[in-house]
């Protein structure tokens, strides 16, 4: 299928590895150029080069909306524009209520919600303007079902929908469209990490059978940047493989 996105430009936030790399390949293989950062240069470098078809590193640290809109920025100038953003971010730390001090929000904030929230006013404006643009955000199906052990980013994410939905109506009439996708168990170092690095051990709480691969969820994200999906805005796709047991 040819999703009609080829010689688009898109910015592809956390890109080393995991769902920001497998995102940021399914969109170069779609010919869309791709810029993608990572915190260490060596590591977004070879992510760049593995992935082929001029991707291009850079180095960024999103933890703060600084360092987000500096990245969106640094796209622009590398690519001659961005056309599609990918907002991503590592997770914060786990815990619950117990062990969460009131501080630690701040932090995760800034990297799950500020972040996301910098990057869209570094790019949105000139999507306006052109009256076209994609914008998809990697969240979490904690949003909707929220983990006991993952407090902050329960948190943290959900605020970020509120901000990504009340946006998508704000600029759909301009061509932009806005959503997020909600992974569930895929097999990446954060979900390894989380669970003693024995990912495989959580097929039996996915529908599917299975942990999700990052490469399927990359298929999808492309799918939503796509020109077929134009009608697509305001919503948040649990990619999860059915585990989330809610009617909403």
């Amino acid at each position: 299928m040819d999703l009609g996105i080829a010689g688009r430009r898109a910015a592809v936030a956390a890109a080393s590895k995991g769902l920001g790399y497998a995102t940021a390949k399914a969109l170069a293989a779609e010919g869309v150029q791709v810029a993608m950062c990572g915190r260490n240069s060596e590591t977004i470098a070879a992510a760049a080069a593995e992935i082929g078809h001029g991707a291009v590193p850079i180095v960024a640290d999103l933890s703060s909306p600084m360092g987000a809109s500096t990245f969106v920025h640094d796209a622009h100038v590398a690519l001659g524009g961005v056309d599609i953003l990918i907002a991503n971010a590592g997770g914060p730390p786990p815990g619950n209520f117990a062990s969460t001090t009131v501080d630690q929000y701040l932090a995760a904030f800034e990297l799950n919600c500020r972040s996301t929230i910098a990057m869209c006013y570094e790019a949105v404006p000139a999507m306006r303007a052109q009256r076209w643009g994609r914008v998809v955000a990697i969240t979490s199906i904690a949003v909707r079902q929220p983990i006991a052990s993952l407090i902050l980013s329960n948190t943290a994410r959900a605020g970020v929908t509120g901000f990504l939905k009340t946006l998508a109506r704000e600029i759909a009439k301009d061509g932009v469209t806005v959503n997020s996708l909600q992974p569930g168990l895929h097999a990446t170092d954060r979900i390894k990490a989380l669970h003693g690095g024995d990912a495989e051990s959580l097929a039996a709480a996915v529908a599917a059978g299975t942990i999700g691969a990052a490469d399927d969820f990359g298929a999808i994200a492309a799918f939503v940047c796509s020109d077929s999906a134009r009608f697509l805005t305001g919503a948040a796709i649990p990619v999860d493989g059915g585990t989330y047991e809610g009617l909403l």
